[in-house]
């Protein structure tokens, strides 16, 4: 800001001085019949003021697409780690909604930062010299300017009034195209196998023309707007050369003054008419910023994660000898604490299933235990084999990520091909691509049934998309198993792993389950089905309640 300030003042100065130029040869063409090369004093200057100004120009333009880039970037970056901080009860709206609003909605910003911060500049600096160095050469013009140009800001306070929530309205449009569409995609496998493939294609273009009938209504309000700015601007200039005009031919005026004005009564107008132009084509990117400063100034709430620094943090102790203990926890959510009043312990080494109907609060206790929200009441606690206990909130959260294997009801894979993500899963020191290594992944894919499940079916070389796209949802819970066996964290949580899976792969989960237990990992698994409940060594039942109102 700061640079195209003082790039605003070069430019005033440089289109003050063409000004001077231009009348300094034209007086002495017209006037005196003086030709250029009899005074080439001018000529220079006046080249030397466009070098300068165009200069200027373009390294307003080149500093203000990197400034504009490493400041979306930032607000990028501080919208996505917020929303990941809130924790998934303090998160707003769905992930494609944010994922729109932090990659097309921010960078609807770069209009407003590449064009309407740097006319602001200008109009401040440019619009003012020149109107002082009119008054200097002709006051009569410059009082005729003032009374033109209050109307420019008018102007566009009027239009900006009429349209006031247009753009809110169409990256509200965008985002839910962008997370419907999203959708749609990932379900249309499953709306081709019940045979309703054929109607999505409605939804898409209802969608598609929403969306263009309010990127056509921004748009006719920009073209509007412009045309209006520029009439008035023409107007005034044009009221500056009947003034000058008149006077000359009635020999009140010089001709230098006369032609010295002329030139820079475009530069009063300019900065100012540009500054509504830009105004409206920005306003999409205004609205984007709203929207993610909604999420930065998210109220904390109960189930948001803490936020504190991480490297003042001492690190989790080992999970392999560590027991997890919780304490009358308890989450609060929208009409009931689920779960509520949980007092348990996770021992190391062994299998613990939480048991309860859907909706109790499974899922949001394995959110509390890996510190991804933060509990209503309690806390949760890490017990070492000393007896010595810490709460979760006060230690480094990566230290403890790092010991955690952990599958949500929808495993997150790829992207990349299969054999790829099965080697970024290799445990430290297992080079890809040794025996070592193809002995590990062929044990794990025949435990969890990914060799003739899936390895037999696409190919090891099979291009995963985002998500895990091209496979199942029980193919991509196979993938995800798997990488879990090779990486042989401490812990490994696993949500409703049976979920996607038939009876004979149901069985394959519990000998799967015997495995890490075997090779020392503890496992916490959220379970409804009995033969999971049978392998566990501890079922721990989780209820929710209803939350009292006095």
């Amino acid at each position: 800001m700061i640079r195209t300030v003082v790039l605003g003042l070069v430019e005033a100065v440089c289109a003050i001085t063409t000004a001077w130029c231009v009348a300094s040869l034209g007086a002495d063409l017209l006037a005196h019949r003086t030709w250029p090369h009899d005074n080439p004093l001018p000529l220079i200057v006046l080249a030397i003021a466009l070098v300068i100004r165009a200069s200027a120009v373009w390294y307003t333009q080149a500093t203000g697409h990197r400034a504009a880039t490493e400041t979306i970037g930032e607000l990028r970056r501080a919208v996505v780690e917020t929303n990941a901080r809130l924790g998934p009860r303090g998160r707003t709206g769905e992930a494609a909604s944010t994922a729109a609003l932090a990659t097309a909605g921010l960078e609807n910003l770069r209009p407003y930062l590449t064009g309407y911060v740097p006319q602001l500049a200008l109009s401040a600096t440019v619009t003012p010299l020149a109107l002082t160095a009119i008054a200097v050469w002709d006051l009569t013009s410059a009082i005729v300017a003032c009374i033109a140009l209050p109307l420019i800001p008018i102007f566009m306070i009027l239009i900006g009034k009429m349209t006031e929530g247009s753009s809110a309205r169409s990256l509200a449009t965008m985002r839910t195209l962008w997370a419907e569409t999203l959708d749609l995609v990932e379900g249309l496998p499953t709306l081709r196998a019940l045979g309703r493939a054929k109607g999505s294609e409605r939804i898409v273009a209802d969608l598609g023309e929403r969306h263009k009938k309010s990127a056509m209504t921004t748009l006719a309000w920009a073209f509007l707007s412009s045309f209006a700015l520029e009439l008035i601007a023409t107007l005034g200039v044009a009221l500056i050369a009947v003034s000058i005009g008149l006077r000359l031919v009635g020999g009140a005026m010089e001709l230098f003054p006369a032609i010295a004005v002329l030139v820079l009564a475009a530069e009063v107008y300019l900065p100012l008419r540009l500054v509504g132009q830009q105004f409206h084509a920005s306003t999409d990117g205004l609205a984007a910023v709203d929207a993610a400063f909604e999420i930065l100034n998210a109220p904390a709430a109960a189930g948001k994660v803490d936020t504190g620094d991480n490297a003042t943090r001492p690190a989790a102790p080992s999970l392999s000898r560590t027991s997890i203990v919780l304490r009358d926890l308890s989450v609060a959510g929208r009409d009931r604490l689920a779960p509520a009043h949980l007092t348990a312990v996770i021992t190391p080494g062994q299998i613990t299933a939480l048991r309860g109907a859907s909706g109790e609060g499974k899922s949001t206790t394995i959110a509390a235990i890996l510190g991804l929200l933060t509990p209503t009441t309690s806390s949760v606690l890490l017990r070492t084999e000393e007896g010595n206990s810490i709460a979760l909130s006060e230690i480094d959260r990566e230290s403890l990520w790092a010991q955690i294997a952990w599958l949500p009801q929808r495993p997150v894979v790829g992207p990349g091909t299969l054999r790829e993500i099965l080697h970024e899963s290799l445990p430290a020191g297992i080079a890809p691509g040794t025996e070592e290594a193809r002995a590990l992944i062929a044990r794990a894919s025949r435990a969890t049934g990914l060799d003739t499940h899936v390895a037999d079916v696409h190919g090891w070389d099979v291009e995963l998309g985002r998500g895990g796209t091209g496979l199942s949802v029980g193919q991509r819970q196979r993938v995800a198993l798997t990488t879990a066996l090779l990486e042989a964290k401490p812990l490994v949580i696993l949500d409703e792993p049976t979920s996607h899976l038939d009876g004979a792969s149901e069985a394959m989960i519990v000998r799967l389950l015997e495995t890490l237990r075997e090779q020392g990992s503890s496992v916490l698994v959220t379970a409804h089905r009995q033969a999971l409940l049978d392998v566990a060594d501890q079922v721990i039942d989780v209820y929710a309640a209803e939350v009292s109102v006095p």
